[in-house]
């Protein structure tokens, strides 16, 4: 349907028609409400790149992911519920992730809609911070952490060290580390976190426990695979993220362990797969879905010229017991070389 379409069967002007899609004076109300009832039968929406040639403003607000995963799809869902109200649509993007074009992802995006197709901008664990669009831009969980960006993420670092405390205070002495990537913020504050607990239990860091998983299933298996199979393996596995613990739990199956009998495991996000799991996963919540609603409160106010607020938000997370932690128990044969 074009404005045509709708000024032909409203049996008006094409110019009523652009007055009325855009608020401005000099039509009639009944004019007005015949022009919207017509609008409303045809589905009518002028396009955005037309409306921004116009005012300059799409009235969009664009959620940009390197691609969507469980914990950006919370993000989502966060952003989702605070934009009612507002006045403002949401545009949720992704590139589909090339091959090789992981990193600087932010500012290909950003330059493709920009300017046209959106107002502001919200980046989901961005890879770089000195993207300059030339509108406002909030981050959520950058790789880097905080910089001089507008900022929303979490207390890593507490999280972590609540999730070793719960292994410790089971009695487990021989705790397992699942890192994330090397190049991301969260995964640096997360092995911290676990250090820092081990540390305050007088218990010396061991190497030969840590492992790297890459916040990704299938980078995870191999070295929770490596772990598990140890001659004298942890009694526990903190892993850095939930898709790293569920693949423990996947790979614990698989080698006959019992969880939480012989192996306890605990992860990091809670995002709801960790739910649903057997057995459930004990877990550190992020609360995802408030960090989007204050990603969009915080660029909301930057949109609007609010200058006296903090542009550096940091959620709490808490510890999340479920069935996949236990005491440690006398360790059992497997029968694995």
């Amino acid at each position: 349907m074009t404005i045509n379409d709708v000024a032909r069967m409203a049996g008006v002007s094409v110019a009523t028609v652009s007055k009325v899609i855009n608020g401005r004076y000099g039509v009639a109300v009944s004019t007005s409400a015949r022009v919207q009832e017509v609008i409303d039968q045809l589905g009518y929406e002028s396009s955005l790149v037309a409306r921004s040639l116009r005012s300059r403003r799409t009235n969009v607000i664009g959620i940009l992911v390197a691609e969507f995963e469980p914990f950006s799809t919370e993000i989502l869902k966060g952003t989702s519920s605070a934009i009612h109200g507002s006045g403002y649509e949401l545009l949720a993007y992704s590139g589909g992730g090339r091959a090789g074009s992981n990193v600087g992802w932010e500012r290909r995006y950003l330059s493709r809609l920009s300017g046209t197709l959106i107002d502001g901008a919200i980046l989901v664990t961005p890879t770089v911070m000195e993207a300059d669009p030339g509108i406002p831009v909030v981050a959520v969980d950058p790789h880097l952490g905080p910089t001089g960006m507008p900022t929303i993420d979490s207390d890593n670092a507490h999280g972590a060290i609540r999730a070793t405390e719960h292994l410790l205070d089971l009695g487990h002495r021989r705790i397992g580390f699942l890192g994330g990537r090397a190049d991301l913020e969260s995964a640096r504050l997360r092995e911290e976190g676990y250090r820092t607990a081990l540390a305050g239990a007088g218990i010396e860091v061991d190497p030969a426990l840590m492992r790297v998983g890459g916040y990704r299933p299938e980078t995870a298996e191999g070295p929770a695979r490596e772990l598990l199979t140890m001659p004298e393996r942890p009694t526990a596995i903190f892993a850095a993220n939930d898709l790293s613990a569920i693949q423990v739990l996947e790979v614990a199956r698989e080698l006959g362990l019992r969880v939480p009998e012989d192996v306890s495991v605990v992860g990091f996000d809670n995002i709801p797969e960790s739910a649903v799991v057997e057995p459930s996963l004990t877990t550190v919540s992020q609360p995802l879905q408030r960090m989007g609603a204050e990603a969009i409160t915080l660029l909301l106010d930057l949109m609007r010229g609010v200058t006296d607020r903090e542009t550096h938000v940091r959620l709490p997370t808490r510890l999340l017991v479920r069935g996949s932690t236990g005491a440690p128990r006398a360790p059992r044969a497997t029968g694995v070389a």
